[in-house]
């Protein structure tokens, strides 16, 4: 991590430089979805997004669920549908605060960069700790999908 100095009124703070091979993968919720999150909330900073990488393996999938929070993500590679639409790289979707994301899967596989902040309306905050950083994956039916 690389920062530099705060300026002389100290009223705003630097910039922070992550690379993701500095990251290790880790195993995401969902089947086939690991991911790299170079932000994450924290009790120390609970206002910094869960910004990062995810990468799906062919046959990943997820069901319809919702968040309080909202999120923009943007597809690096890989084929992507999500309900009946099909997601090429270089396309960018935007969840509002509170939103439901639609049935997705794929079957290339590919990676997503994604940023999850907290929601200007609902205050919603997205949830890194159980969910971007588990030591095994729950199954998908003990998983909270309800709208």
């Amino acid at each position: 991590m690389q920062t530099v100095a705060i300026t002389p009124s100290g009223a705003h703070l630097p910039y922070e430089i992550k690379h993701m091979d500095d990251i290790g993968w880790e195993t995401i919720r969902w089947p086939g979805e690991t991911g790299k999150m170079l932000f994450h909330p924290r009790p120390e900073r609970p206002t910094e997004p869960n910004a990062g990488i995810l990468r799906l393996e062919p046959g990943a999938h997820h069901p319809l669920h919702n968040h309080d929070f909202a999120q923009v993500w943007y597809i690096l590679s890989g084929e992507f549908k999500i309900d009946d639409t099909l997601c090429k790289p270089g396309t960018m979707i935007f969840h509002p605060d509170p939103h439901f994301e639609g049935k997705f899967e794929t079957a290339t596989g590919g990676d997503i960069l994604i940023v999850q902040y907290p929601g200007p309306t609902t205050g919603g905050r997205p949830i890194y700790a159980g969910r971007f950083d588990m030591d095994k994956r729950r199954d998908v039916a003990d998983e909270r999908t309800d709208l």
